[in-house]
């Protein structure tokens, strides 16, 4: 989306963040709930109510929680999807049309090879990419808020990878984030990421699993990901 364009990714997760909690406030009051958004994954959350930009001192809290923006937030209190005042969450990120309309391109973008034409495609959906990255078929890109998938310049993303930048845990919790991959990357076939920050010139092995294990990735690394040893029942018994 245009508004997003040539922003900063502190300046476009304060926005989001902002939007997200517009949202929650007048669907809470909808629905008679309260909601609630954490600055982590587990920690005490603050009423969105108290942070009403209609208010003079709503809109004081809304600075103040935002100051400084963190890379992500957990939504919570929504509700269980059998309960009669939940919220859906889904419905809560965004309105039906434009979630309609980033299901329907991303469905298409998997088909698309990585020319410069799919760069342009993902930026109209919103993704912010840079000059001279290409982007292989059935790469995922998260529908959920494209605007918070940042690409360095000549940064290649191998095929089947995907990039999620939020993530759902039942009964009306999901978290948020940012995804940023720096410039001369390699993202090998194969590799989940999620919110997560990775440097420059940083390669990843085909199907690893960056995040939420790791937050930030530093410049010149190559990070590969090993099975764990797995015992089969017969072989422990014969062992003993």
């Amino acid at each position: 989306m245009r508004k997003y364009r040539n922003k900063t990714p502190e300046e476009v997760m304060r926005m989001v963040t902002a939007e997200i909690i517009g949202r929650a406030i007048k669907m809470g009051a909808q629905k008679n709930r309260s909601i609630y958004i954490s600055k982590t994954s587990g920690g005490k959350g603050i009423d969105v109510q108290t942070m009403n930009r209609k208010t003079r001192e709503g809109k004081e809290n809304l600075e103040k929680f935002l100051s400084p923006v963190r890379r992500h937030y957990t939504i919570y209190g929504l509700g269980s999807q059998e309960e009669p005042t939940a919220v859906n969450w889904r419905t809560l990120n965004l309105p039906l049309p434009r979630r309609i309309l980033l299901l329907f391109l991303t469905g298409i973008s998997f088909f698309l090879k990585g020319t410069p034409g799919k760069n342009k495609f993902f930026r109209w959906m919103g993704v912010h990419i840079g000059k001279g990255t290409e982007i292989m078929q059935m790469v995922w890109l998260d529908h959920f808020r494209p605007e918070l998938i940042f690409i360095g310049e000549n940064t290649l993303l191998g095929a089947f990878s995907r990039l999620t930048v939020h993530g759902y845990e039942g009964s009306g919790k999901f978290r948020f984030g940012l995804i940023e991959i720096g410039n001369n990357c390699t993202i090998g076939a194969g590799t989940g990421i999620g919110p997560i920050k990775i440097e420059d010139n940083v390669r990843t092995l085909p199907g690893t699993t960056l995040s939420p294990y790791l937050s930030k990735i530093k410049s010149g690394s190559v990070v590969g990901w090993n099975p764990p040893r797995v015992k089969r029942v017969e072989m422990e018994k014969e062992e003993e």
